[in-house]
């Protein structure tokens, strides 16, 4: 099944700027060869169920390795049965309005 999801993903414990972890998680999305786009507060994820959620567990897994003693992550999930759509389409039909 596709999906997209809204990834946020907060180490806690680890001082005040999180670049170098979301830096590690973004080379982690890019290995999975997943669309992604990185926003302020967050990153949106799309492609295959099982590879987005594999995804996101390695995301957790290296970051508890790089000294992470606790994550809060919040994730919004989106799917669709009757078509294909694509982040980049929602956008697309948005800006057509």
């Amino acid at each position: 099944m596709f999906v997209s999801i809204d990834l946020c993903l907060v180490p806690l414990g680890v001082g005040t700027s999180l670049s170098p972890y979301i830096k590690e998680c973004k080379r982690i999305i890019e290995s999975f060869n997943l669309t992604h786009q990185i926003g302020p507060n967050g990153t949106a994820i799309e492609g295959d169920w099982e590879d987005v959620f594999k995804c996101v567990k390695e995301c957790h897994e290296k970051i508890h390795q790089k000294g992470a003693p606790r994550i809060y992550t919040t994730i919004k999930v989106n799917t669709r049965v009757d078509k294909l759509q694509t982040f980049q389409d929602k956008v697309n039909s948005l800006l057509e309005i």
